[in-house]
């Protein structure tokens, strides 16, 4: 049996921290996890759930605390999970992001000699996100706005949302209210009724433009016109208002058709120079700022020649390859999305960048096309989604010999065995930079350098 049971109280020392910043406790080996705990802590805990492997543990006080536990927090933020590292001071966030990328690297590559710099942070790690995206439904008998309680699919309202731009938490109030007094019927997930399923905000950085989604289950609004009015009334930096329809039983936000319902359908902003069109499905960065730090590192880590040729996979809208393009003579990108390139031509012809080529299809059927069309690559660029690089495109890429691999990561655990990978086919790790992309979540980017090891 475990040495706990549920509803036991036990005193213990926090020892540890998961990738997802729980804090660990044993009790006689056995490991519990604990929400807003930190290691060098001792705390009474309250046990929730025991598995056959850890448990799930809830403090009810606090003995002795940690240097690094920052006391200004707001409860309905770990209740949401929207920001569960706000029990940590920011220097401290950094240093943990760090630390995931080092153990990844040591456990799954089995490099335990790669220096990894500091994590590249923020001045202010808060109010960053450029796009909102906020479930509607009714709580205590009226239209209400805010995040799920984790682990489950009740709202918890919420104004202050404390990671995205205060403009845009002014927007979704001011839309709620609007939306409330025109008795728009919030969606009930259960019995599938009602009408608006979530508000998504959009703002440029530089810009201000902003742009308001509404997301609904059927295509009629009752009083259309008069609730576009208000909102425009209401918010002078709207210039857009959508609405997507999603009839669909499901957790996906979006639906497959979205109508424009007053002004343009996209808005305008800018990454290292260059203007970019954002529409209400594309991809584009959450964190600005925060972005251009971590493009310029690739950029830089690629130490580019005006004679390099360079492959942008995983190109989405075209945000790396544009922004590199006046360095090298030509860049070619690959997306598997449609609409993504097609964005990304559209960003090409607004920046009048004519050294670039956009293709749609999947990383590891065209690489090897292009190399047959005679295609090659000086610099490969590789920025994957979650799960990381296919082995067919490693082994193909590989076979094309690009002089330098700059690798752009949203999964440490991914891209550490994916370098290994790499290092089976000739190229050695170089350089590694973590980027906090998310401040006060556990979300780590990193950028990575392989070189050909025979150059």
């Amino acid at each position: 049996m475990y040495p706990v049971k549920k509803n036991d109280q036990v005193i213990a020392d926090i020892v540890d921290l998961t990738h997802e910043g729980l804090g660990v406790a044993k009790i006689e080996g056995y490991p519990i996890f604990v929400e807003n705990a930190l290691p060098t802590e001792k705390v009474n805990i309250h046990i929730l759930k025991t598995g056959k492997k850890f448990g799930f543990g809830k403090v009810i006080s606090y003995l002795e605390k940690s240097a690094v536990r920052n006391e200004d927090l707001k409860q309905e933020l770990i209740r949401t999970g929207i920001a569960p590292l706000q029990h940590m001071t920011y220097e401290a966030q950094l240093t943990f992001k760090r630390e995931q990328v080092v153990n990844v690297l040591e456990k799954i590559a089995k490099m335990t000699d790669v220096e990894v710099a500091p994590t590249l942070g923020m001045a202010e790690p808060y109010r960053y996100r450029n796009k909102a995206q906020i479930p509607v439904r009714r709580v205590d008998g009226e239209l209400s706005t805010g995040f799920y309680r984790k682990n489950s699919h009740d709202l918890v309202p919420i104004e202050d949302f404390y990671i995205q731009h205060k403009e845009i938490d002014d927007a979704i109030i001011a839309v709620r209210d609007i939306l409330r007094r025109f008795k728009v019927k919030p969606y009930n997930e259960e019995d599938h009724t009602g009408l608006i399923r979530h508000i998504i905000v959009r703002r440029g950085f530089y810009t201000e433009e902003m742009m308001i989604v509404l997301v609904t289950r059927v295509a009629k609004i009752f009083q259309v016109e008069k609730i576009v009015e208000a909102i425009a009334a209401e918010l002078p930096h709207v210039v857009s208002i959508m609405q997507n329809i999603n009839g669909e039983k499901t957790n996906v936000i979006l639906g497959k058709e979205t109508r424009n319902l007053f002004g343009k359908e996209f808005i305008t902003d800018q990454l290292l120079g260059n203007q970019y069109q954002i529409s209400a499905g594309s991809f584009f960065q959450v964190n600005t700022e925060q972005a251009e730090k971590l493009y310029q590192t690739a950029i830089d880590f690629a130490d580019l020649k005006s004679s390099d040729i360079v492959i942008d996979a995983y190109c989405g809208i075209g945000t790396i390859g544009l922004s590199l393009a006046n360095k090298v003579k030509h860049v070619y990108g690959m997306e598997i999305v449609p609409q993504a390139v097609k964005d990304a031509r559209t960003n090409q012809q607004i920046n009048y960048i004519e050294n670039a080529t956009f293709e749609v299809g999947a990383a590891e059927k065209l690489l090897p096309k292009w190399q047959a069309e005679g295609v090659s690559a000086d610099v490969l660029i590789v920025d994957p989604p979650r799960k990381g690089l296919a082995e067919s495109f490693i082994e193909t890429s590989a076979e094309m010999s690009p002089d330098k691999i700059v690798y752009v990561s949203c999964n440490p655990a991914s891209f550490a065995r994916d370098v290994k990978r790499y290092e089976e086919h000739g190229y050695r790790l170089a350089k590694v930079q973590p980027v906090d992309m998310f401040p006060q979540t556990n979300h780590v980017e990193t950028i990575v350098l392989l070189q050909r090891a025979d150059t």
